[in-house]
């Protein structure tokens, strides 16, 4: 009975920027300060006092709206959209209603079955965040940290194109990546500085009338907006099934019980009393400011996965690994000056170094390993100079002391191999020795236990002994 129905949802996305003051007025823009002290008379409100435009917040939405093909509104002006909160201190909020400095645009998300969709947008606009209410801190009362208040925030505002909690999902890891690789906003959901509400409602397959909208707000965490989508998609069908009504409200989602609760009804645009704010004048975008924006722009994970595929040769699985993050794709593209061996490159770089950073809780801007070291070590084994296994265990003291050389580590520890035949005789002869029963087992067509015998000698050698040759010397003393 669930197929004769479809869910429409679109998101909306709001996104702290990083910069060092707030919005409209010089007060830091901080997370984790001690509460009320990044404040000002003019954060707060107070009679008398004037808002002033944050160049680097402009530029930094410019920024969004050029990555995601918007296009740029020139002429911007700020509204108030006036609502009651007791963490809005100026009992209204300054935004953007009619000229949102990003119009259209689009995002592409891979799906689990390797289908490509595009999202439309619908815009992104400027506006200042609120305060923070904690009600759990005091049992009689809420309190209200106004630290957050008036932190530059840009929201994005999708059409209603996404038809699943994954597709949900899937989109809004690729904003927070893109985000991120434009140094716009940390996207630590977290912490707060990016936020997403779904507006979500049900109609009937080949429908054309949409169903009443509902918009879960209060999900801190991705999977918790795939799990209230699927939730909340259930929870409407069920009710239309069973005749009852979808009121247009305002929901919360409880992560630990994984249902979405009535928090109010929900307001329209009207009741928002919208009109122009009186103590901004316009903001005008010169094409010269869009330019020279547009020349400090990174290259986007699309642009990088693209070129690790034609370029270095990787599949499309090591390609979206290594553009997960900017740092990840750095590194590896600065072992690849300095080495040609891509595919090794890719491999040190998702399965060494991100492995140590987990096990270590560490981020890539914590690692003092210079990719140039990883590079010369892929010439070590590449030239048959270590073992892999002997790369390794040069890695670990690469981590310890970066200042080392690769080599000079190798010939420390006593790992370069040796591919000296009287050394080797010696190592297979005593692995053959202790292993008698195994050599009738191979000659009678156990072949696979040419592995133990090659194990045996490269840990008898400390990882010293040349694979190929050893290999070689064991396969002639067996035939022999």
């Amino acid at each position: 009975m669930y197929s004769d129905f479809e869910v429409v949802i679109g998101l909306e996305i709001h996104a702290q920027l990083l910069t060092v003051s707030k919005a409209f007025s010089a007060d830091k823009a901080e997370y984790g300060n001690y509460p009320n002290t990044n404040v000002s008379v003019i954060s707060l409100g107070h009679p008398g006092t004037l808002p002033r435009h944050n160049k680097k917040a402009v530029e930094k939405a410019i920024r969004i709206g050029l990555a995601f093909g918007s296009e740029i509104e020139k002429y911007n002006k700020y509204s108030r959209k006036n609502y009651f909160y007791a963490d809005l201190p100026k009992g209204y909020q300054i935004t953007q209603f009619d000229t949102p400095i990003c119009k259209g645009g689009k995002v592409k998300i891979k799906l689990k079955d390797g289908t490509v969709k595009e999202i439309r947008l619908i815009r992104a606009h400027m506006e200042e965040d609120t305060g923070k209410s904690m009600h759990d801190l005091d049992p009689q009362s809420s309190l209200i940290d106004y630290n957050r208040a008036g932190t530059p925030l840009i929201e994005i505002v999708t059409e209603p194109d996404i038809r699943t909690g994954e597709e949900a999902y899937q989109f809004l890891s690729e904003v927070r990546k893109t985000l991120r690789y434009l140094d716009v906003c940390d996207g630590n959901m977290e912490e707060g500085s990016l936020r997403c509400d779904c507006n979500i409602s049900v109609k009937l397959v080949n429908s054309s009338k949409l169903g009443t909208k509902v918009e879960v707000k209060n999900m801190n965490s991705m999977s918790n907006v795939k799990r209230a989508i699927e939730y909340e998609t259930e929870r409407q069908i069920n009710a239309i099934i069973k005749g009852e009504k979808i009121v247009a409200e305002t929901r919360s989602f409880d992560a630990l019980r994984n249902l979405t609760f009535s928090m109010r009804s929900k307001e329209m645009v009207n009741d928002y009393r919208y009109f122009p704010e009186p103590d901004l004048p316009p903001l005008i975008i010169s094409d010269e400011m869009i330019e020279k924006v547009a020349a400090t722009m990174p290259e986007l994970p699309e642009q990088l996965y693209q070129k690790f595929i034609s370029l270095y040769g990787l599949s499309s699985y090591d390609a979206g690994v290594l553009t997960e993050t900017k740092e990840i794709a750095a590194f590896f593209e600065k072992i690849c000056t300095e080495c040609n061996n891509y595919k090794a490159a890719a491999n040190w770089t998702m399965v060494h170094i991100k492995g140590y950073l987990n096990e270590n809780a560490l981020e890539f801007g914590d690692i003092k390993l210079e990719p140039e070291k990883i590079a010369k070590l892929i010439h070590l084994i590449d030239s048959g100079k270590i073992s892999n296994s002997a790369a390794q265990k040069i890695f670990i003291e690469l981590t310890k002391d970066n200042s080392n050389n690769p080599e000079q580590i190798a010939e420390k520890l006593n790992l370069l191999q040796t591919s000296e035949t009287s050394e080797l005789d010696k190592w297979v002869d005593s692995v053959l020795e202790k292993y008698p029963d195994k050599i009738i087992e191979y000659k009678n067509g156990k072949i696979g236990l040419l592995g133990l015998f090659m194990g045996e000698v490269m840990k008898l050698s400390g990882g010293k002994a040349d694979p190929k040759i050893t290999s070689s010397l064991i396969k002639r003393k067996l035939e022999n």
